[in-house]
Order: C-alpha cells, then sequence, then structure tokens
C-alpha cells in the first residue's frame, strides 16, 4: 500500500538508502525477537508474555486489541476487492466511462468534473457522505461483498492454524504470478521508462530529511507485522529446534525484495497513466488552438507547441489571451510526481491505468485477485493472532470448540464492520486505518523488547535459545536488542505524539460532490474522543493488567495465614 507511495514522496531510489538501514537495525532483530519468544514459550502472546512476567499479560492481551481492530476494518478492502472484482467481467469497464445524466443530454456532472474511475470509486461504491457527520445508512452491494469476505476467511481459519498454512500457500505465492505478468505488460506499455526513471533518479537532498527516514522506519515496522502478536502465535507452533534466526533473516529481505519488486511493477503503470494523460492533455491544447486560429490539421505537433504558442501569443495578442483560461499547463513531471496511497491508488490510479490498456478486462480481473489474495493472506495472519490467545485459554476453549471461536471472531467483526458499508464508512476506515495500529504498536513493541533483555534478561534469553537451537547469539543481535532498537523505537514515539500535536486539529479528506473533489475538513469531536480511545484501548491494557495482577498478588498474601 505505502512503499511506492513513499519511493515517490521522498527521493525515489535514494529513499532505499533509509529503507535498508532501518531493515537492518530494526527490521530484522524485531522479526527474530519475535519468533523466539512465541518459539520458546509455545503459547500466543497473551500466555507468552504472562510467561516472562506475570506482571506482562497486558503487552499480550494489547497485542490482540490491536488485531481486532485491524479486523474490523481491514477485512472492508477484502469486499471492495470483491466488489471490483464482480464489475470487472462487464464490458466496457464500468469505470471506463462516466454514466449519462438522468436527462441523457450528457454526462453526470459530478463525473465530468472528478473522472470516471474516482466517480466509480467515491459514488457507485462508497456513495460517499459530503461528511463525517453524514452517516446515511448502510450499502447493501457492499454489505453483502464484507460478508463474504468474512466467510471465506473463516472457512480459511475453520480447522485453525493447520488449515491457515494451506491456505496461505496459495494467497502468498499466486500475487507473485501476478506481479511477474504485470511487470512484463508493464514495461511493454508506452510511457513505462519515464515512471521508472522518476523511481531510480536518486533526489540526494531527501537524506537530510528526517521524515524520509521516520517513514521509512515505519513502513519496515508495519510491513514486518511486528507487535500484532501474529509472529508470536505462528511462531508458537514451530518444533523448538527450528532455526528461527535463519528464518528472520530471509524473512526480512524476502518481504523488502517483494516491495521494490512491486514497486517497479507500479511506476512502470505511473509511467503509462503520466505519458497517456500528459499526451491526452497535449492533444486537447492542440485541437484548442488548431480550432480557435483556423491552424491546418497537423501542423500543429507536440514537438513545436512551444514554439508555436510563442509565435500565437506576440502576433495574436487580444486573442490569445482569450484562449489562454482553456488551456491546461501539460506537465509529464507534474503527472509523475501525483503521489498518492492506500485505497487511492489501488483503486483509483490502478483502474485508470487498467480502463486505458488493451483487453483491460482480463487485467482488471488479474488485478484485483491478486489485491484479494494479498487481502485474505493479511486477514488470516491477523485473525490467528486473535484465535490462538482464546483457544490457549482454558477459561473459553474448555466451552467452545475452535470452529465456535473461529466463528464467533469471525460474525462480531463482521457485524461491527458493517460501520465501514454505511456512506461516511470511509472516513471512518480512515480513522481506523491512522489510528488504531500506529502509536499502541510502537509501544507493544518497546515494551517487548525491554522485557526480554531486561525482565527476563538477555543473558537467560540466550542460554534458552542456544538449549532450544543450538545456536548463540553474537553481537549483532544483542546490540540491537538491548540499545539499538529500543531507542529508535522511542524517537519513533516521540516524533509521532510530537506531530500530533503540532498538527492541532486532526483533519481529514471529504469528498465534495459538486467540485467533484476532495476537500479538507476538521474531525468532529466525537471522531476526536473514538480516536483518543482507539489509541488508550491497547495502550492502557498493559498498566491495567500489570496493576491488577499486582493488586491480586497483594491480596492473596494477604489472605495467607501466618506460619505456625
Amino acid at each position: 500500500w505505502r512503499f511506492p507511495y513513499l519511493c515517490q514522496m521522498y527521493g525515489g531510489g535514494s529513499f532505499l538508502v533509509p529503507y535498508l538501514v532501518m531493515l537492518i537495525v530494526e527490521g530484522m532483530p524485531l522479526l527474530y525477537l519475535e519468533l523466539a519468544v512465541g518459539q520458546r514459550m509455545r503459547q500466543g502472546s497473551i500466555g507468552a508474555w504472562k510467561t516472562i512476567s506475570p506482571y506482562l499479560g497486558g503487552v499480550g492481551l494489547a497485542s490482540v486489541v490491536v488485531s481486532f481492530f485491524l479486523s474490523m476494518y481491514y477485512n472492508i478492502i477484502n469486499a471492495w476487492a470483491f466488489w471490483y472484482l464482480f464489475h470487472s467481467f462487464q464490458d466496457p469497464l464500468p469505470w471506463s466511462v462516466c454514466p449519462l445524466n438522468d436527462n441523457h443530454t450528457g454526462y453526470d456532472e459530478e463525473c465530468e468534473k472528478a473522472s470516471s474511475t474516482q466517480y466509480f470509486w467515491y459514488r457507485k461504491t462508497l456513495n460517499i457522505s459530503p461528511s463525517i457527520q453524514d452517516s446515511g445508512r448502510v450499502q447493501w452491494e457492499p454489505a453483502l461483498c464484507l460478508v463474504l469476505a468474512w466467510l471465506v476467511v473463516y472457512l480459511c481459519v475453520l480447522r485453525g492454524t493447520q488449515s491457515t498454512g494451506k491456505v496461505v500457500y496459495f494467497t502468498a505465492l499466486l500475487p507473485y504470478c501476478v506481479l511477474i505478468i504485470y511487470l512484463v505488460r508493464g514495461l511493454t506499455l508506452h510511457g513505462a521508462t519515464n515512471g521508472l526513471a522518476y523511481m531510480f533518479t536518486p533526489k540526494l537532498e531527501q537524506l537530510a530529511n528526517p521524515k524520509a527516514w521516520i517513514n521509512a522506519a515505519t513502513q519496515i515496522f508495519f510491513s514486518l507485522g511486528l507487535g500484532f502478536g501474529s509472529l508470536i502465535a505462528f511462531a508458537s507452533y514451530n518444533e523448538p529446534s527450528n532455526n528461527c534466526q535463519k528464518h528472520a533473516i530471509i524473512v526480512s529481505l524476502i518481504n523488502s525484495s517483494t516491495s521494490i519488486f512491486a514497486s517497479i511493477v507500479t511506476f512502470s503503470i505511473y509511467g503509462f497513466k503520466a505519458t497517456f494523460n500528459y499526451e491526452s492533455c497535449l492533444n486537447k491544447v492542440i485541437l484548442l488552438l488548431t480550432n480557435s486560429f483556423d491552424l491546418e490539421d497537423g501542423f500543429l505537433t507536440a514537438s513545436n507547441l512551444e514554439q508555436v504558442k510563442g509565435y500565437l501569443a506576440s502576433t495574436f495578442p487580444g486573442k490569445y489571451s482569450e484562449v489562454l483560461p482553456q488551456m491546461r499547463n501539460c506537465s509529464l513531471q507534474a503527472e509523475l510526481a501525483t503521489a498518492v496511497q492506500g485505497t487511492g491508488l489501488s483503486f483509483i490510479v490502478y483502474t485508470e491505468a487498467i480502463k486505458n490498456m488493451e483487453v483491460s478486462q482480463l487485467w482488471s480481473v488479474l488485478y484485483f485477485f491478486m489485491l484479494l489474495m494479498l487481502g485474505i493472506g493479511s486477514m488470516l495472519g491477523n485473525t490467528a493472532a486473535i484465535l490462538t490467545p482464546l483457544t490457549d485459554s482454558k477459561v473459553v476453549s474448555s466451552h467452545l470448540p475452535k470452529e465456535a471461536i473461529s466463528g464467533l471472531v469471525c460474525l462480531v467483526n463482521c457485524v461491527i464492520g458493517l460501520v465501514f458499508t454505511m456512506e461516511s464508512g470511509n472516513y471512518w476506515f480512515d480513522i481506523f486505518n491512522d489510528y488504531a495500529a500506529t502509536l499502541s504498536l510502537l509501544l507493544i513493541v518497546l515494551v517487548e523488547t525491554i522485557a526480554v533483555c531486561y525482565v527476563y534478561g538477555l543473558r537467560r534469553f540466550e542460554s534458552d535459545l542456544e538449549a532450544m537451537t543450538g545456536r548463540g547469539l553474537n553481537w549483532y543481535w544483542k546490540a540491537m536488542w538491548a540499545g539499538v532498537s529500543p531507542l529508535l523505537i522511542v524517537s519513533l514515539f516521540v516524533f509521532y505524539l510530537s506531530d500530533y500535536i503540532l498538527t492541532g486539529t486532526l483533519q481529514y479528506q471529504a469528498w465534495d460532490a459538486f467540485q467533484g473533489q476532495l476537500v479538507t475538513k476538521d474531525y468532529p469531536p466525537y471522531a476526536l474522543a473514538v480516536i483518543g480511545l482507539l489509541v488508550a484501548s491497547s495502550i492502557m491494557c498493559i498498566p491495567l493488567v500489570a496493576l491488577g495482577t499486582f493488586i491480586t498478588r497483594c491480596l492473596k498474601r494477604g489472605d495467607t495465614p501466618p506460619a505456625a
């Protein structure tokens, strides 16, 4: 979702320098830490941290709460992918042309002001309201797609981690096949080289930008799934002798290589889209000048356009000044520099490029099927982070079988997820996406690192790993765990906190149907309260559980009769 966007924002090729540095000092060490904890303690996130210290049960609980929040909103992406996939079999694609207005005298006004892809996304898919205050009603078509998405997830997690592991082979490997097909197609598109040149041309001044380094660290952090509890949950099923150190290195490198590979595909398509839009803009200017000044057809071309514009401006200044307001300023660099992330990249930019390809239905089906596989793969890991601690708990598993626990978790998430299918649903989606798992995860992983190194003890943990795998820890892992990684997380935490404070009133992007574009609005007080609750509800698990454990122990100590 974010790596191509970050490359575009922070200097193309030069962004790879902070990205790779952060992979070495943060990504690999913290991934190894979580895998080692899961494999050593043989439990889900709650049980694993309770084993390290009874006071740390809140760390695992905080991970489960964050994963629960993520499950609530993340599956709506799969619902949208299903919606687009079903519409991909139409000819022409429904987002390739604007619909007619009610009188059938022209195109829909909102669509003409925006674009056909934006109109299909904001009006046909989301039927978005003008602000978060206008809740609107549940849209039944996306709601049915959401039910289908949760049904697929339930069927995949029905038999627990054993069945999930088999499904992940398909959901993880198929996107690589589609990306390779897209790479071959992307490189043959007209203008693809413009996009790739933009990606790989380094802007070295961005290396001095602290935001580039902070975003590189954040991207590594979230793309590896640190702090969610899913890594600990999956690692708990490993054989004790499993070489999780090797796996941490391999997974980190594959993860980052995939991000770079996917960016090459993305930028080749970016280049095609930007070149197509740039040439369309030039053709409109050429047509306008040809008709306005009665020029001979074919006389005005892209190569002599600037020269002829200068001549017309000096020879016919009055007439040229009348035409000038209708002329767009066409720039290939401006088209390439338009940075889009998240849903905008997946459902607007890509669909814009796909509609202009030959056999667009085929490319659309392939793309949205790939997106669906990626989304379901993410959901399986996330659902496992919730289910493993629940099935580990004797209180829950003694009353309910695995299938019932899985069904209840999916049902509760699906019902709550219907909020995101309302007319204001996309605004709530952005709130959850931006605030449910940022500060919380940083604090969770910081406490995890301190717990292993300074509560459980680094030497003790090292001897456990050596007894378990037959391999000790070298200086690199010790230095990262004990010093570098925690300091980096504290720096990130301080940056995010100060950024939120300096921003002042939090704002969001709302769709204005009359202008056909996004406008910035302030969040209302109740939305700010929800944001605060999202951040606090997971973070507060850590001190509250520790306090509860302390009080319980004190009470037990008080009840213990004195020795005779």
